[in-house]
């Protein structure tokens, strides 16, 4: 481009960039400000009510489940990624997690345990409660929720017993809301009294209801392809935080390291945030259900 073409240019340059700033605020706030945890007050116990929203697109699913990974290696570094598998990839983190599991070692076996992927849900929610933070109230945000809480959303959707009727916690005029119910359990926050209410209406005002469903994130853009880092930046990082060589580094010399929370649906960077996530988001299991549902993972794998 001449000097010539620049001066021509300028303004439309000045929006462009202008432009490129609006959207990387906006998904700036999504991923950090958007996202509505719930809190746990001093006396161990918290409480709130939520209304599940129905998604932008209404053919797709209401929200998305997300993997991730989080550790801290012998480094000192942490390793805190969104897992490729979200998407149906190979990601290098379950892949050594994988040679970990089979090398015959319960050194092994206990290192994957503690950098196995975890799960989150991602959905849209209309914050109808929220005693700690009140001006939260009325805000639609995105809601990050672990396994217990979408099984109480497919028990509502598929009920176990015959004399309960099914409800859709997704639909504004027919679904209900979700009263979150915290306490602390063996040092983690336990949902198990959290349940739905009766299915009512969200609002009686149609307007109000396309407001809300209007101002709803798209989850869908959360799992996107641009959302995850490539296969090779992932195995970089992975061999930097764990001190590893591209040469085939004996897993079972890998030095036991710290566990840690899950990342944000864009990746956290302190320390300091892992802390907060991991006590909004983790949910107690019993360690043999973890090893049960370990070995099916990373069976599975082998067989890929």
């Amino acid at each position: 481009m001449s000097f010539s073409d620049y001066l021509k240019n300028r303004q439309n340059s000045l929006e462009t960039l202008t432009q490129s700033l609006k959207q990387d605020v906006q998904q700036e706030n999504r991923s950090d400000d958007n996202i509505w945890k719930p809190t746990m007050g001093k006396d161990g116990t918290g409480y709130a009510v939520v209304r599940f929203l129905p998604g932008k697109d209404p053919s797709k699913a209401p929200w998305v489940k997300m993997f991730n990974h989080g550790f801290q290696g012998p480094t000192g570094k942490w390793y805190i990624e969104n897992s490729l598998t979200t998407t149906g990839q190979k990601d290098p983190v379950s892949e050594y997690n994988s040679k970990l599991w089979n090398n015959g070692t319960e050194a092994g076996k206990e290192q994957a345990r503690k950098q196995k992927r975890r799960t989150n849900y991602y959905a849209n929610i209309l914050v109808v409660k929220d005693p700690a933070n009140p001006s939260n109230e009325g805000k639609v945000m995105l809601y990050r929720f672990g396994q217990k809480i979408f099984d109480k959303i497919m028990t509502a959707l598929q009920p176990e017993f015959a004399d309960e009727d099914p409800i859709n916690p997704f639909d504004l005029f027919e679904g209900a809301n979700f009263r979150i119910k915290l306490k602390t359990v063996a040092g983690y926050w336990n949902y198990d009294s959290s349940d739905f209410e009766k299915p009512s209406a969200l609002s009686e005002d149609e307007s109000k209801l396309e407001a809300i469903f209007n101002a709803q994130t798209d989850v869908q853009s959360l799992i996107a392809p641009d959302q995850f880092k490539s296969y090779e930046e992932l195995q970089d990082k992975l061999y930097t935080v764990l001190d590893l060589t591209g040469g085939e580094t004996p897993v079972a010399q890998a030095a036991p390291h710290q566990a840690a929370p899950v990342p944000t649906a864009a990746t956290s960077n302190t320390e300091a945030e892992f802390s907060e996530v991991f006590s909004s988001s983790s949910t107690s299991t019993s360690a043999s259900a973890d090893e049960d549902d370990l070995e099916s993972y990373f069976k599975s794998l082998a067989n890929d």
